[in-house]
């Protein structure tokens, strides 16, 4: 079939990502001698500084990962927790029934930047100086400006005028929005990153030695300082409508760090899926496919109605599971074993009919009856629709000077000549999540605003608790060798727009170019993770790209269709390894951003 552009072919290595200078980066570090390792890192960095709209140094970072020297699959989690004193008491005391989706209240800590160190000092082979260098390079000499961050910087200019003010001395240099495709600094970052860099490699030592400097400079550090001032001393409006103080502070940066994880998984068809825990969102993906299992997808179109309705149907089930049950395992038991048994998909499958839901309907698991009662009164579901609104996003803003400002995140997926899988989704931190800490030229994040303020479900804040995140970046092996790295920005929509992919790729044998050109699709049906918790129930959007007669049968089975353009819809990128050691890569047309590179 016709394809917007080759899928990428390749022995040496292959690099895809959201940003074509964030894959090339990574590429550059192949071509030094480096692993896949080393080029996530590298190319995480960079887009950190081209993409600041979707992530920022402050965010977090999940990765799932294949280590062709330990000949297994882990997961690295760099999402930081709530801080000690987030408690659900402290939110209600300052008459907030949500947390907001924007300022210091919504901050946890920082933890991309340890992940990142961790996964260098572990499993990459270059230097710090080495991973580091392009992006201190393009922070100081400039980028061509992304048309979307000029967007968005316009679009919150009013905001950083008037109250986010260290964002327009930043973002808006000379009290102007930057021009699109114009050369765009932020020497302020570039001094940050620099200076950690020095401080590392003036600790001397190995180069793991140096590596350890640089997560204290980070945690306990100039950086930890600046950050615990800023959240003490500022009141920052917010999505309230209202100013406050952070309760994030450098103790509680101190004292976290990035941890390795067994994945959860599933097997389907010959294939076997690692995802995040359910701290993460990943295990809705494997729950759908288990689902899904009982179908012969192989003998459908695969952009067809029946197709479309029969995967939207299944992952309802799915995200309905996801609000009744995940949580950080450490603060919450979540029964995974059940909820990701043959036993129990098939009796979730009963619930799909021809018809679509218009209905959260989570499975009832022996034991935790009370506890998925408590979750309907505060999500008002099923029978009454919460907010309708605008479409959901990653992230959204809203105060009294903005409307909502929906962004969306990065990823990353590489692949090297040794076997070294790597699939990572870097989020958080946005120009639009807070306003930037002066001294080093990048605001906070927004994560905390996943928690419920309501005692006692999965996903209730408590100091020290990982939010459950929408970031969940893909790895699956067929017939027990390692083969996909995959994954999309997106928030809710991310294991949707995986979905297709990678039903297209197992069940058409679509090359991975194939499989992400194909008209893309989504439900905003579930409760949005994301400030203010919107749900449009029977939801669904699709891309007109799949045609009148799709879109009419889709209606006909009960959809709420919304259409959207052609290629609007999903930011997925993947890399494979052939069984005949061919490397493969492609990303997505959509946006004009995502690229492949290898050879």
């Amino acid at each position: 079939m016709f394809t917007t552009r080759p899928e990428i072919l390749g022995t040496f290595g292959v690099v895809t990502s959201t940003h074509w200078m964030a894959s090339a980066t990574g590429m550059a570090m192949l071509e030094k001698g480096g692993n896949a390792f080393d080029a996530c890192i590298a190319a995480a960095f960079v887009l950190q500084i081209v993409e600041p709209h979707l992530v920022g140094p402050s965010g977090d970072m999940p990765a799932v990962f294949y280590s062709a020297r330990s000949r297994k699959v882990e997961v690295l989690c760099a999402q930081g927790p709530s801080p000690q004193a987030a408690t659900i008491a402290a939110y209600k005391a300052l008459g907030l029934d949500l947390v907001p989706g924007s300022g210091l209240l919504a901050t946890v800590v920082p933890g991309a930047f340890d992940g990142w160190m961790i996964m260098l000092r572990d499993h990459g082979r270059l230097s710090l100086r080495e991973v580091l260098s392009p992006a201190i390079g393009y922070a100081l000499n400039g980028h061509p400006m992304l048309p979307r961050v000029s967007d968005q910087i316009k679009a919150m200019k009013e905001l950083f005028e008037t109250e986010w003010t260290t964002s327009a001395a930043v973002f808006m240099p000379g009290g102007n929005v930057p021009k699109a495709k114009a050369l765009f600094s932020n020497p302020a970052l570039a001094a940050t990153y620099t200076r950690i860099l020095s401080e590392s490699e003036a600790a001397g030592g190995s180069r793991e030695h140096q590596i350890e400097a640089a997560r204290k400079s980070w945690s306990q550090g100039f950086v930890a300082e600046a950050i615990d001032r800023f959240c003490r001393n500022t009141a920052v409006m917010d999505s309230s409508g209202r100013r406050h103080k952070g309760l994030l502070t450098g103790q509680d940066m101190a004292t976290w760090s990035a941890t390795y994880e067994a994945p959860a998984s599933v097997t389907y068809h010959g294939w076997e899926v690692f995802k995040t825990g359910p701290w993460g969102q990943g295990p809705l993906f494997l729950q759908t496919l288990k689902i899904l299992e009982g179908y012969d997808l192989s003998g459908m179109d695969p952009q067809g109605a029946p197709f479309i309705h029969l995967v939207v149907e299944a992952l309802k089930l799915a995200f309905a599971d996801r609000e009744a049950y995940y949580g950080d395992p450490n603060f919450v038991h979540v029964p995974m074993a059940t909820l990701l048994s043959e036993t129990y998909a098939a009796t979730r499958r009963k619930l799909i009919s021809d018809k679509a839901s218009h209905e959260l309907q989570p499975g009832i698991v022996r034991g935790f009856e009370d506890q998925v009662a408590r979750m309907w009164p505060e999500l008002r579901l099923p029978g009454h629709t919460k907010s309708v609104g605008a479409a959901v996003g990653e992230p959204t803003m809203q105060s009294m000077v903005a409307a909502n400002r929906r962004g969306d995140t990065v990823h990353i997926d590489v692949i090297d000549n040794e076997g070294n899988m790597v699939s990572a989704t870097p989020s958080g931190g946005w120009l639009q999540s807070s306003p930037v800490i002066p001294e080093l030229g990048f605001a906070l994040n927004s994560r905390a605003q996943m928690f419920w303020l309501t005692e006692g479900l999965p996903a209730s804040l408590e100091p020290g608790k990982r939010p459950r995140t929408t970031l969940t970046p893909s790895l699956a092996f067929e017939n027990g060798e390692p083969r996909l790295a995959f994954g999309t920005p997106g928030g809710d929509q991310q294991d949707q727009w995986q979905m297709p992919l990678f039903l297209r790729r197992v069940h058409h044998g679509l090359n991975l170019q194939e499989a992400i050109d194909l008209p893309m699709f989504h439900s905003a049906h579930a409760p949005s993770s994301f400030y203010p918790r919107e749900a449009r129930l029977g939801h669904l959007m699709v891309e007109e790209s799949v045609g009148e007669a799709t879109i009419t049968a889709l209606g006909a089975m009960g959809h709420a269709v919304e259409r959207a353009g052609a290629w609007t819809v999903g930011r997925t990128t993947a890399a494979e390894r052939g069984s005949d050691g061919i490397l493969r890569a492609a990303a997505t047309p959509r946006l004009m951003q995502a690229y492949a590179v290898g050879r």
